[in-house]
């Protein structure tokens, strides 16, 4: 069976020569893997992390691969590919969501949540330096664990960056956006949100870009 979605991609993994497996987050389908036929001549930047893509997907009611062709840019996100900063974190953000979310589920109204998230990024100027860590604790939410101090509290090094978390999670977007960090408490509080989530997911959350922020942020 065919039909049309839009996907949003997470990652990709090379499958035998010609192919590659797409990992994408989609409202019709959850997190979900799809076997792409590529070639030299294939605009790999189509698949760069976090794309929105409408693709023609073929159902295989024999197997648990599925393919996906015909893919178009949904929206070219110019504001984040032409920005080091926030490509960065659309890595970071993509890598948490492929190994949180477990493949072939389906969280309802996650693949719309991410898509807001997504064109929030694009559309920041500045300032976006906490977006990623706002975006950890949105998706506990979104994930159905809504973060507090309370619950925050084991997984903290220090009573400034549970402050810290604190004023995240009460303050408005905009303002929280300002909320003035280092680089170093960055990390530390991402790493804390990242272990709540582990906890609550019951899996290990090994996310290798976060050390890529990391040394951007200083």
């Amino acid at each position: 069976m065919k039909s049309k979605a839009e996907l949003i991609v997470l990652n990709h993994t090379k499958f035998g020569e010609n192919s590659i497996v797409l990992h994408t987050l989609s409202s019709e389908y959850g997190r979900r893997g799809f076997l792409v036929k590529v070639s030299s001549k294939t605009a790999m930047a189509l698949f760069l992390p976090l794309n929105i893509l409408q693709a023609e997907v073929i159902e295989n009611s024999k197997s648990d691969l599925w393919y996906a062709r015909n893919f178009v840019s949904v929206t070219p996100l110019n504001g984040i590919r032409g920005n080091i900063h926030k490509n960065t974190m659309t890595l970071f953000m993509s890598e948490v969501l492929y190994r949180v979310v477990k493949d072939q589920t389906n969280e309802d109204g996650l693949a719309d949540w991410l898509k807001g998230q997504i064109m929030t990024l694009d559309a920041l100027q500045a300032d976006f330096a906490n977006f990623h860590l706002l975006f950890l604790l949105n998706l506990c939410a979104a994930l159905g664990f809504d973060p507090d101090a309370i619950g925050l509290a084991p997984f903290v090094s220090s009573g400034q960056n549970l402050r810290s978390l604190e004023a995240l999670l009460r303050l408005p977007f905009a303002e929280s956006l300002l909320l003035p960090l280092t680089g170093v408490d960055r990390n530390a509080i991402a790493e804390s949100i990242l272990k709540y989530i582990e906890y609550h997911t019951e899996s290990a959350v090994n996310v290798r870009s976060l050390a890529v922020l990391r040394e951007l942020y200083g």
